[in-house]
Formats: structure tokens, C-alpha cells, sequence
């Protein structure tokens, strides 16, 4: 069996290579970045992008001389090509995402749009129907505000914030009142509904509709690379040889 690596008086062979990737729980990461690899082969990057992204790669790394790369090359068992292939990767990975799914990015954001748009509200919540309803009818009369009342009987962390909550995306609250405040306009109080095993007074105090700009359309990007590589990896069966054994703790 040829040996591939030598550690202490450890010897691997090419044979044990996957069940030690699997025994470490590392297979899946090196499946994953295998199907990178793929997608981003051909990738690529202009002179100037790889001188930029080079010297960025040794800034971060600390490496000033050519004794200082070298010695980073043979830490890592890298050649100086893999190692231009790694400052470049990041770039040719964020070129790979523009270039298949920026064309497409407007529908996408559209459709996931109910779910970014953010909301600001005000909140009560108790067990207790009878203290429900006298709470929302002291507000809707402007007996009391809903912030004081919100601070003496609401029975979640939001009796420390005077019951208001946000903004936060409409993905992040429950269902039930997250289809309560699409619907409602601002300084709407809602009457006591049933949300889990809570009893909800709700009134919007802010709509904020979700933007496409550039954090927008990053954060979106991401996303879709990674449905997409989730998808691949699901499609992957990774196997190893029968009778590969786990190995033991370092």
C-alpha cells in the first residue's frame, strides 16, 4: 500500500484516506468544497484581480518575504499555483453566484419579498383571556398606553422594552402574527388573538418594506449558492470502504 503521508511514527496509506476523512467528520466539508472546485473551474480572474487578491492573501497571512511564502507553502503542502488558486477562490466563487443567479435576482427577491419586508410593533401577551380583554379595551379607549400596560402585565422579554419589538423581518415572528401585521396598517390595534398558547394584543407601529441594494442583493446571492449546494450535496452518496475502521481520538 503506498504511503501519502507520514506524521510521528504514523503512516497513512491512500487507502485509509476516506475512512479517516469520514472517521474525523471532515468527508462532508471536502465534498463540499470538491463541488465548489467544479462550479468555479472556469472561473476567471483578470491580472490585476489575482495580483490584488495575492497580496490581500499575504497581508492577512503575515507573509512579507519570499522565505515567509515559502515557508507558508510547506506548513500548508500547498505549490505556489494552489496557493494563488486559494487568494482567488473567494472572488472566483462571488463571480460564479453574479454570474448564475444575479440575472435572476429581481424575481427571486420578489418572491421572498413577504418574508424580508421588516416590521416594528408593540405587543402584550398572557394566558389569561379576561385580563386580554381588559387590557385591549384600556387601550382602545386611551385609558392606559400600551407601553405601561405592556410593562406591568406582558408576560414575555418584551415587558422590558415597553412591549416593542423590532424591526424584524416578518420571517421572525410566529406565523399567526406574522400574517397579522402584513395586514394591519400602522397604529392598528389588533384585538386578542390566539397565537400558540399565548393570548396576543398586537398594534404595527412601522412597515418597512425590504430594499434590493447591495447588502440586499449579496445576502441574496449567498442564499441561492447555498440551496444550491445543499441541493448537491444531498444528490452525493460518499462511500466508504467496507471495514473502515474510525479512528481513534487525537
Amino acid at each position: 500500500m503506498a504511503v501519502v503521508l507520514r506524521v510521528g511514527e504514523r503512516t497513512v496509506t491512500a487507502e485509509e484516506i476516506l475512512p479517516l476523512l469520514a472517521g474525523y467528520q471532515m468527508l462532508p466539508h471536502l465534498l463540499q468544497e470538491l463541488l465548489i472546485d467544479q462550479a468555479i473551474a472556469e472561473i476567471e480572474c483578470s491580472p490585476d484581480e489575482v495580483e490584488t487578491a495575492c497580496q490581500q492573501f499575504y497581508a492577512q497571512n503575515q507573509i512579507t518575504s519570499d522565505a515567509d511564502r515559502q515557508a507558508w507553502l510547506n506548513r500548508n503542502g500547498m505549490t505556489p499555483k494552489q496557493q494563488e488558486d486559494w487568494a482567488t477562490r473567494s472572488l472566483r466563487i462571488e463571480k460564479f453566484k453574479q454570474a448564475t443567479w444575479g440575472p435572476k435576482l429581481e424575481s427571486y427577491f420578489l418572491s421572498r419579498k413577504g418574508k424580508l419586508d421588516k416590521v416594528i410593533y408593540s405587543l402584550i401577551r398572557t394566558q389569561d383571556l379576561g385580563i386580554a380583554q381588559e387590557l385591549y379595551f384600556r387601550i382602545l379607549e386611551g385609558e392606559q398606553s400600551f407601553a405601561e400596560l405592556a410593562r406591568a402585565y406582558s408576560q414575555g422579554p418584551e415587558a422590558q422594552t415597553d412591549g416593542l419589538i423590532g424591526p424584524v423581518e416578518l420571517s421572525v415572528p410566529h406565523p399567526t402574527l406574522a400574517q397579522m401585521l402584513s395586514i394591519t396598517q400602522p397604529g392598528q390595534l389588533c384585538p386578542p388573538t390566539r397565537v400558540g398558547e399565548w393570548l396576543v394584543i398586537v398594534r404595527l407601529e412601522k412597515f418597512v418594506p425590504a430594499q434590493l441594494d447591495d447588502a440586499m442583493r449579496q445576502r441574496l446571492l449567498h442564499e441561492c449558492f447555498n440551496v444550491w449546494l445543499q441541493e448537491q450535496l444531498s444528490q452525493i452518496n460518499a462511500m466508504v470502504p467496507t471495514g473502515s475502521t474510525t479512528p481513534s481520538a487525537p
